[in-house]
């Protein structure tokens, strides 16, 4: 995906495993490291588990470590990004339909 930089995704739970709502995955994000600056038209939640970094939410950066958990609302700019020296872990929640990060046919 353009604009990311030393991220690897891993799909815990998804449409595959017949989810009828939500899919959870898992990202590492490594020092230095960010996901790409966006937005999409559906939520998702978010729960850090190891490490910290920074959020942008709607253009605005907030600091964020291991325990905290976030609502990324529908259609705001947002990113995520290592500046620790360990890997930042965080689940990821979204719909179903969107669980690689790309739309089913028909959704």
């Amino acid at each position: 995906m353009d604009g990311v930089s030393g991220v690897r995704m891993r799909l815990l739970v998804g449409r595959r495993d017949g989810a009828p709502t939500f899919s959870m995955r898992q990202f590492t994000v490594e020092p230095g490291g960010h996901t790409p600056d966006h937005e999409h038209n559906y939520e998702h939640e978010v729960v850090v588990l190891r490490g910290g970094g920074e959020v942008m939410y709607d253009g605005v950066w907030h600091a964020m470590e291991a325990g905290e958990v976030m609502l990324i609302e529908p259609n705001v700019r947002h990113q995520f990004r290592n500046t620790g020296a360990e890997p930042l872990e965080f689940l990821c929640l979204v719909p179903v339909t969107h669980d690689c990060g790309k739309p089913t046919p028909g959704s």
